[in-house]
């Protein structure tokens, strides 16, 4: 039994795949599937992958290059031979042959001919499972010999005579381009009259004097060494004394009223008739017992020359040309014989056996004359090859009965006639391989209800394996009444249900075991519209809305789209959209169209449109204005390879001229049903000249737009397919980009069926080291967008080039682009590493680059490691987060900042690549220096008497070094908020409790207590507090003072002479501000002016740093104002904070940002509090300015 090896979805034939020659031939056929857990430990017969062509004329200016490549498992040896006996390339120093390869590398550019090398080549590829060989490869060095000198005469001609100039080039490999020009390189111009034969040479059918002239010259052009050889100048000249008699046509070739001509299949026929006669022939094609073939036929050389691609034997007969003009015809028979070098219908596939199965090798090959069929074995003809009972030859077929593992080898056919030949390889390989199922486990499809569901089961395995599909845990075999069970394991539900939901098992069994795999079905309900937007007709500034309601499943997520014409919605507030509806505002002429709604899932999608029609108000009965009837009578005429015209009838335009036709086209062929847009012509033209792409089943249809809108379509044209012709561009988006350390993976975005300009759509993918000697590798894949070489050195830059080809031949040569292959972690760690403290919460950090090979990649920067590991104060271990920083490029040093005062940090570096990062550097440790603390924690009164407070406070949380002592300032405060004098006292560091004596009563006091290190003072606290008057204690500053003023304001209320006071008190205070406000108004400075300008201490006034605003004192706790009037505490009262530089002051924490010397961007320290009166006061007594503020 043959064992069919199926990939998962779609696959094609080798015996599909085109041959493609340009310098190298690729070979395709079957094989086993690309699965890197078969090709492990599967051995394979060798098999012929590339290989130079039949006919391989090469440039003797260059080195020679015969091309061949095999695979097989074990990789096989390469011999060769030459002109039919074995060429031994040890004793040619000039022959090398690729490692790794069967390529030839004959060196004749220091020295030796290329003549010295023609030949007949054969490459033979063996390992222990056989023998592949190549075609013969003829190698023959192309030609471009000189013109034999002449002496050419000057031509005198009379007016309206006949003329042939000669070419007659020398015959050179491959034969020339010939081409007539001027002395100024200008190309002769040439018509009905004056054109160029196939042969070369030029034909005149009547001169005329404007023919006279001196510099009639013949170019022969080779195209494969790219030079261009010149004939001899001809001189003409035409005597013009009066016009030419007229006369009948007669041929100037071919001869005679017979002639006969031979061509292949496959190839181009061409058939010349030119003719002479006054006035100019016109020359027409018939074929006697036929018709010429639609789509196949062509004209060149104003119809001189008939062209037919693809001839086949249908071809042949009689066609007859014949010459015409007013005073006569002349008619010329050629009998055309279509021959065929052989051509395949079954060339032979590859086997896969397992012991004892049998097979077949069949090899039918047709042609004119019939074919011979012969067979090798390993390269050896069958008739002398070792017997093998297990085969037996039957004309073009091997039949194999009973096989064994000796059976192996691969076998040639060759298929050959008179006109040349062909040679198949097709390896048998026995394999006893028990079931593997490729298809990944637990894979998840989704279906639409009442749609097909493809659930894939790809496998292998010799024998050829059984399938089986089971649904559920206990589910029986499915059977093909309800589903389909395809060749290649899948399984087919051609109506999926929601009961069609499950898990389904895939078993495939041989006689040698048996492997089974689990997929999931989940079926979904579509997506509908179930209230549709409807056609609405609406006056000019009215109002519409339409509706669209979707309904769809749960489990899926619409998204719903509106759209104009097909195209977005007008940015527009006239348009607005909710749920289910559009509605439009105002409406204008131009909102006049089709509205569709669109609602797409990830499954399915489904629209529904509706025009919208714009009418002008009516207030009397009007004619009715529409848009037009759609056009009709669509023909095709003058159809051309690249052109047609295409010509209609108008329909009615409904009372508003047509402003214009829409022409759109669909291409049956690639995307059926999709209407393109072709070109709009004006609305008083019927007919238009479209220009055409190649290889695409056009039809067309045709809308007119008048004021009030478009129409309809028109019904579609006839279709019209045009021919096949190479790609004009090739893909784009060409990259390279290694995803392993030793892979290159290279993509491109493929063409599109348009682009494609004919059928076989194909790419060849090249690749070589950008900075090696290698020659370019190629790959021919199919219609991809991806194609991965393995075995790639890593990071190694790579030239790559995707080009496109189809069946008609290779688009334009595609520019090289530069990729690399896969990147690895780098392989050193940075040396040298080195670390200056700065200061207690800066270090810079410095180390030696690492070698850029080591680096094995594209270098992103270095990254440093860091981390606290123990308190120099505390003398403990803590485990601490690493945080990390990464400078960017090959930079050599860096800063790290918030770095915590009075510790100990590790830190290392590391190289960071795009695969990641290399290995760390050995661990450096430094030591930050002491700075200033942090504000003391906590500080509160305690225990106030009539004299005395006690203050309790906690230490800093972070001492950033050694505590010295701690100070404590306190000042009082009296009842206009003035500050009385300023008392330091210093307090041992060991202490958290200290009592103040001998303080006035009733009086309340602000405190000011920071502590030192030897480096300086910290953060200061501040708090206030009231000495008592009675027993009743402290209460919060902001309740208990409060109290305490309230009572004593009760009992002076009281008293007569307070009144009085208060009394005079507010009229100063009235008398003052009318003064003040008198003096303002003229210009002058008033005495609460003069009183400020006087008192300008900074000490009494001090300012904000920051915003300049005066500063002001306040609760620690609640910020509460002391008395009425006053005004909120500026943020500098209380601050509980732990040191002030930290990666957030730096801009991006962990992952900072740096200058490019690799300095850190920011400041590295934050800012300190104001110090209390003389000197570092944070808060001040109110100025007279400030009370008339509050006053206001």
């Amino acid at each position: 039994m043959q064992l069919k090896i199926m990939p998962k979805k779609k696959h094609f034939s080798a015996g599909r795949v085109p041959l493609i020659l340009f310098l190298c031939q690729m070979i395709s056929a079957l094989d086993v599937p690309l699965d890197s857990k078969l090709l492990g430990d599967l051995v394979q017969p060798p098999t012929i992958t590339q290989q130079s062509p039949k006919d391989y004329i090469i440039d003797p200016r260059e080195n020679i290059v015969i091309q061949c490549e095999a695979k097989g498992k074990p990789p096989p040896s390469f011999s060769w031979t030459r002109n039919g006996t074995h060429f031994d390339i040890d004793k040619d120093p000039l022959v090398t042959m690729k490692p790794g390869s069967g390529t030839l590398v004959i060196n004749i550019m220091s020295e030796g001919k290329a003549e010295t090398y023609e030949g007949v080549y054969q490459c033979t590829a063996r390992n222990e499972r056989g023998a592949a060989i190549s075609n013969n490869i003829v190698v023959r060095p192309s030609r471009s010999p000189l013109w034999t000198k002449e002496r050419l005469e000057s031509i005198i001609l009379h007016n309206g005579q006949s003329l042939v100039l000669p070419c007659r080039p020398p015959i050179g490999l491959p034969p020339a381009i010939i081409f007539w020009m001027d002395n100024s390189f200008q190309r002769l111009p040439q018509s009905e009259r004056v054109s160029q034969g196939l042969n070369g040479d030029l034909y005149f059918s009547n001169v005329l004097p404007e023919d006279t002239r001196e510099d009639y010259i013949c170019y022969a052009r080779f195209n494969h060494t790219q030079t261009i050889q010149q004939k001899q100048p001809i001189s003409l000249k035409v005597i013009s004394a009066k016009p030419g008699k007229e006369r009948p046509p007669t041929f100037l070739t071919p001869q005679g009223t017979e002639s006969r001509k031979e061509e292949l299949r496959g190839n181009v026929l061409s058939l010349e008739c030119i003719a002479e006669g006054l006035p100019t022939p016109i020359i027409y094609w018939i074929k006697e017992d036929g018709t010429l073939p639609v789509n196949r036929t062509f004209y060149q050389n104003f119809k001189k020359t008939l062209q037919i691609t693809q001839v086949s034997e249908a071809d042949s007969g009689n066609y007859q040309c014949i010459a015409k003009n007013t005073l006569g015809a002349v008619h010329h028979t050629i009998s055309v014989t279509v021959k065929a070098a052989p051509y395949w219908i079954s060339a032979p596939q590859n086997l896969v056996l397992s012991p004892g199965e049998n097979g077949t090798l069949i090899c039918r090959a047709n042609g004119n004359p019939k074919p011979r069929i012969g067979w090798l074995t390993n390269g050896v003809p069958v008739e002398i090859a070792p017997d093998d009972p297990s085969r037996k030859i039957d004309g073009d077929t091997i039949i194999f009965s009973n096989v064994q593992e000796r059976s192996s080898a691969v076998y040639q056919c060759n298929a050959s006639n008179e006109y040349g030949y062909l040679l198949a390889n097709a390896f048998v390989n026995v394999l006893a391989e028990p079931p593997r199922i490729l298809t990944s486990a637990n894979i998840l499809y989704q279906v639409i209800a009442n749609r097909p569901a493809l659930l894939d089961c790809a496998f292998f395995g010799s024998p050829l394996p059984t399938i089986e599909w089971f649904k559920g845990t206990k589910g029986s075999a499915l059977h093909e009444d309800i589903y389909v069970l395809h060749d290649n394991g899948t399984l087919e539900i051609p109506v999926a249900q929601k009961d069609s939901t499950g898990t389904y098992t895939c078993v495939a069994r041989n006689k040698l075991g048996m492997a089974k795999n689990e997929v999931h079905l989940e079926i979904k309900d579509p997506t509908r519209i179930i209230k549709q937007p409807e056609y609405a007709v609406v006056q000019r500034g009215s109002k519409v809305s339409f509706e669209c309601k979707v309904k769809h499943d749960d489990t899926l997520i619409p998204t719903i789209m509106w759209l104009k014409d097909n195209g977005e919605l007008p940015n527009d507030e006239r348009f607005s959209v909710d749920k289910d509806h559009l509605v439009v505002t105002d409406v204008s002429d131009d909102d006049g169209g089709m509205y569709t709604c669109a609602a797409n899932t990830t499954l399915d999608s489904v629209s529904a449109s509706a025009v919208l029609r714009v009418v002008a108000p009516t207030p009397t009965p009007a004619p009715i204005y529409d848009v037009p009837n759609p056009p009709f009578d669509l023909e095709l005429t003058n159809q051309l390879d690249k052109g047609v015209q295409l010509s209609w009838t108008p329909g009615d335009d409904n009372n508003s001229p047509i402003t214009k036709f829409i022409i759109e086209y669909e291409d049956a062929m690639h995307e059926a049903g999709i209407w393109h847009h072709q070109t709009e012509v004006s609305g008083t033209q019927t007919t238009a000249q479209l220009t055409l792409s190649p290889y695409v089943n056009y039809s067309f249809r045709v809308m007119a737009e008048n004021s009030i809108g478009r129409s309809v379509p028109s019904e579609a044209s006839e279709q019209y397919l045009t021919k096949a012709a190479e790609p004009d561009q090739n893909p784009t988006a060409v990259e390279g980009l290694g995803t392993e350390p030793d892979n290159l993976v290279i993509t491109w975005k493929p063409l599109n069926g348009f682009e494609s300009n004919g059928p076989g759509l194909q790419y060849k993918v090249s690749w070589r080291q950008k900075d090696g000697d290698d020659e370019w590798t190629s790959v021919v894949v199919a219609n991809v967008s991806k194609y991965i070489v393995s075995g790639t050195p890593t990071f190694v830059p790579y030239l790559i080039k995707v080009q496109a080809l189809n069946d008609v031949g290779f688009a334009p040569e595609p520019a090289a682009v530069m990729g690399h292959s896969g990147e690895d972690l780098p392989m050193v760690a940075p040396g040298n590493v080195r670390v200056n403290v700065v200061n207690s919460t800066l270090a810079e950090v410095h180390w030696d680059p690492v070698p850029l090979k080591s680096v094995r990649g594209h270098l992103q920067g270095y990254r440093i490691y860091y981390w606290k590991a123990q308190s120099s104060s505390k003398r403990n271990r803590r485990h601490i987060e690493k945080k990390i920083l990464t400078f960017q490029g090959n930079k050599t040093h860096g800063m790290l900042p918030g770095l915590q005062p009075y510790s100990h940090y590790v830190l290392n570096v590391r190289v960071v690549n795009g695969k990641g990062e290399g290995p760390a550097s050995t661990d450096r440790g430094f030591h930050t220096p002491e700075g200033v603390p942090s504000a003391p924690s906590s500080l509160k009164i305690v225990n106030p008497t009539l004299d005395s407070l006690t203050l309790e406070w906690d230490p800093p949380s972070h001492p950033n070094g050694v505590l010295t002592e701690y100070t404590l300032r306190y000042q009082p405060i009296n009842s206009t908020h003035e500050l009385g004098p300023l008392v330091d006292l210093k307090i041992p560091a060991n202490k958290t409790r200290w009592t103040l004596n001998h303080l006035n009563f009733s009086t309340r006091y602000k405190f000011y207590f920071y502590a030192q290190t030897s480096v300086g003072s910290g953060s200061q606290i501040t708090e206030e507090a009231i000495t008592t008057v009675d027993e009743a204690g402290i209460l919060p500053p902001d309740v208990g003072a409060g109290k305490a003023m309230a009572s004593r304001q009760v009992d002076i209320a009281t008293q007569g002479w307070f009144i009085g006071l208060m009394c005079a008190v507010a009229l100063l205070i009235l008398i003052l501000l009318i003064v003040c406000f008198i003096r303002r108004n003229k210009g002058g400075k008033y005495p609460v002016k003069e009183k400020e300008d006087a008192h300008a201490d900074p000490e009494i006034q001090p300012m904000k740093e920051d915003d300049g605003t005066f500063g002001e004192y306040s609760d620690a706790e609640d910020h509460k104002p002391l008395k009425k009037g006053s005004r909120t505490p500026s943020d500098r009262t209380v601050k509980k904070e732990d040191s002030d530089d930290s990666l957030v002051d730096y801009g991006e924490g962990v992952n900072g940002q740096f200058n490019e010397d690799g300095s850190f961007i920011g400041q590295y320290s934050g800012k300190k509090e104001k110090e209390p009166a003389e000197g570092n006061e944070s808060s001040e007594a109110p100025s007279p300015v400030n009370a008339m503020n509050s006053f206001v």
